[in-house]
Parts: structure tokens; sequence; C-alpha cells
């Protein structure tokens, strides 16, 4: 065994993903297998989403890999830390390099390297990692200073970070994700049990040209690279004549940024008989009627646009550059025209009041999406939110043990407030959706109204030192 890659992710420890049953394929890492593959790199990949940590550590000890090569962000940290920990404690591996890579290694790079890594690959993956894993084939110990994109620690101890990588370009360059390296029907199969339709996912883009505060691009950077439509849609033909799935989910961060590229895209589907149902996340500013029709002509069955909060005030602090109001507009004339719609919101941001949250619960009442989430904010390490709470932060968790979404800050209200935050909105814009339809007094509107008024009761209870 020359290369092993995987990621850590482990459903059955996910509860939320549980009870959603909606995973995809490390759809990354497939990018890396791709290209290892296409330079004639011997290399296995574990997809551990459906196996557990025994069943990794036992693989490993079965083939004793000279690189192991890991994927971490922020839900996989910690048990990257700890099958780090497994792989220093174990003999057998005292000639083996662990590799990491991933959103979460270039701003935790320190600590990732004396937490057990010997080598980082920051930023994009496939290059740097087809020349680390070259080297560390070759040599038994090799010099890394040669390679862009990479972090390690010299002799002294010290993080050394060498130039960036050049970005790939044109993207067309990159081979399909190789599916075929891990157990596809297995995520298929899970689709269709629970939800009667299988899914899988597609990438036509890196980066992302917007500046939001709480999202981080450490990655791809805050860039935009596009596959070419005609390479898009040969990919959707070969997925569709491979694998059939019933439906696709556009991974990309705004799907609809070039308006240009939709129209193409759109036709070159409709030209090769490529067309697959698909959803996919963009951008009130980049949606209108003609974008709307192309999405429909696409294939698309479903557009999540973001809105964050319905607080213009909030957007603003944000940095998201958007109306709320054409936000809405969007989201309506999306479904008028035959679209689900689909929309993220965000509570606890810093400065939220009580009246912004109220004035998001009619933000999603007056647009009324098919879905909405809700996420309470946390910041991202390398992020703009980041920064800015870093004075008023009211928790420093055990680096090693926890993750980003363990570090709190200083809101405008006690932290147990947006569990009751959470609940109200979720409960008082389902009811309306239920009074809408005439059926707030079922056994469930009546339930949901009940949970409402409990929540509205705990957001008072939580934030009366605050008004007083």
């Amino acid at each position: 065994m020359s290369v092993f890659l995987a990621h850590g992710y482990f459903l059955h420890e996910d509860e939320k993903e549980q009870k959603i049953m909606r995973p995809y394929p490390p759809l990354g890492l497939l990018y890396i297998s791709a290209w290892l593959k296409q330079h004639e790199i011997k290399h296995e990949v574990f997809d551990s989403t459906f196996s557990n940590k025994v069943s990794i550590k036992k693989r490993l000890l079965e083939t004793v890999p000279k690189v192991i090569a890991l994927y971490t962000n922020l839900m996989t940290k910690v048990n990257i830390v700890e099958l780090m920990q497994f792989i220093r404690s174990k003999k057998e591996f005292k000639d083996s390099w662990i590799v990491l890579g991933g959103p979460d290694v270039r701003y935790n790079a320190a600590n990732y390297l004396n937490h057990g890594a010997d080598v980082l690959v920051v930023g994009e993956g496939e290059a740097t990692m087809l020349e680390l894993a070259k080297t560390m084939l070759a040599i038994d110990k090799p010099n890394f200073a040669h390679i862009d994109g990479i972090a390690y620690l010299n002799e002294e101890g010290e993080v050394v970070e060498t130039a960036p990588r050049k970005r790939i370009r044109p993207i067309d360059s990159l081979p399909y994700p190789n599916r075929e390296g891990i157990n596809i029907k297995a995520y298929l199969g899970v689709w269709k049990l629970y939800h009667g339709h299988s899914a899988m996912t597609v990438s036509t883009q890196r980066g992302c040209p917007y500046t939001c505060k709480w999202c981080s691009t450490a990655v791809y950077g805050q860039s935009y690279r596009r596959r070419s439509p005609a390479i898009v849609a040969e990919e959707l033909l070969y997925i569709k004549e491979t694998f059939n799935p019933d439906t696709v989910w556009f991974v990309d961060d705004v799907f609809t940024v070039s308006h240009n590229w939709l129209k193409a895209f759109a036709e070159e589907v409709n030209a090769r008989g490529a067309v697959i149902p698909f959803e996919c996340i963009t951008r009130a500013d980049r949606m209108n009627e003609d974008v709307i029709q192309m999405l429909k002509e696409a294939g698309c069955f479903r557009v999540w646009i973001g809105s964050e909060s319905g607080s213009q005030k909030i957007i603003d602090a944000m940095d998201r550059r958007v109306d709320v109001q054409h936000v809405r507009n969007m989201i309506r004339r999306s479904r008028e025209e035959g679209l689900e719609a689909g929309t993220f919101i965000m509570l606890g941001y810093p400065g939220e009041t009580e009246e912004d949250i109220e004035e998001t619960i009619t933000h999603l009442k007056e647009s009324n999406p098919d879905q909405f989430t809700i996420t309470v904010a946390y910041p991202i390490k390398g992020t703009g939110l980041y920064e800015e709470i870093d004075d008023i932060r009211t928790t420093t968790p055990d680096w090693g043990i926890s993750t980003d979404r363990d570090i709190d800050f200083q809101r405008t209200y006690p932290k147990p407030y947006y569990k009751f935050a959470v609940n109200r909105v979720v409960n008082e814009v389902n009811l309306y959706k239920k009074q809408l339809n005439k059926e707030q007094w079922t056994v469930e509107g009546v339930k949901m109204w009940a949970k409402v008024s409990s929540a509205k009761l705990g957001m008072w209870w939580h934030r009366r030192g605050v008004d007083a």
C-alpha cells in the first residue's frame, strides 16, 4: 500500500444526520483520488461514512501505508486528532507519513502539526498531494522545502509555510471524482430508503467571489473558477448512464453567479440528453426572471436562496451585500414559477436583538419558502466573524477535543436564549403555513401553537437581565 486516503466522518456518531439521513460522498477526497489515479499513484480510499473507528484502525494495520492522507474539517477534527494519536502510538507506522488537508488546516497549522501531522496541504489539494506522494514514496527522509502549498515543522519545531500553490487553471483539466473508488451504492440506497429517491453531488466551480464574514474560503480562496458547461454536461451524462441517480445536488457556493454560463449549461444538458433533476444554492442578487427560467430548463427542481436574516441591519453587519426585500421577492417568484425554494437562517449574530429576530420571522412568513434551516452563529477561525468576536469570547475550549462550534462569545442574550429562539422561529413559521392551509387547529397545529408559546416564555425568561 502506497497512499491511504480517508476523512474521519462516521454517520453513526452524527445524531442530527441520523434524523435526516442525507449523507453525501466525500467529493473533495474523491477529486484527490482521481488526480492520483490519473498519475498512476497506487492508493486506497477508505470511506468512513458508513464505517467506524475500529474498522479504519484495523485497515491501517492491515495495509501499513507509507503515506496516510486525511481530510479534516470542523466536523471531523476531533476524530482526525484521535486517529493521528493512534497512528503515532503504533510501531508499525514508524516509517509512515501523516498528511492532512481540508479547510481546517490553514488557520490551525501549529495545532495540527503539534498533534501528530507531518505535513499539511494548505489550499487546493490535487497537485500538492501528488507532489508530496511522489516525494514521500521515493525518499525515506525527504525535504519538503521545494513543494509549494504546504506547512510543516522544521528541526527547531517551528512552523514553516512554503509559497502558496498556484491554483489549477483551467479546472476543466480535473478528472471526474473517483466515485468508483468507494461504495456509491450505499449512499444511493440510504437516500432511496429514507426519501424515496436517490441523490449524488457534483461540483462545477471553485472559490466564491463574495465576502460574507461568517463563511470560510480557506481552501479555494475568494476566487471564481468554473468548469465549462460542456464538461459539466458530459459528467452529468456519465453519472446518468453509470449510477442513474434520481437527483443531483450541486455543491457550488453560488450556482447562478454567471448568467452566461447558466444559459450555456441549460443548452448543453438538453442537447446531450444529460438533464438530471437538481437542486442548488445561490444568492438573490444573482437571481431574476430569466435566471429562474434557465434553471427550470436545465432541470432544477429546488433552489436554495440564502437569507441568513430578515433584518437588513444584520445582513449589512455580515457583509452579505444583498437587499432583504429582493431576497423575499426571489423566493416568492421562484415558487410562483414552479421551483421549490429553500433558504438558510442564522440567529445569534453579533448585535442581533429580538427585534431583528422578529424581522426574520416576518421575512420567512412573507417569503414562505418550502424549506428553511436555522443555525446559531459560530465563529470559524480565519473568517471576519472570528476576528470580530476575538475580544468578546466567553469560552476557550481545549483545541484537541473541541471544534470551532464550541467557541462562544458575548451575544445580546445568554446562550440558552437561542435554543428557545430557534424553536420559536421554526414552530411559528410552520404554524403560519398551517394557517394558510386552514390547518392550524389540527392536532399538529395545536402542538405547534403550544411550542411557540413555550418558546416565547423561554426567550423572555433568559432576556430579563438584558432588558433590565
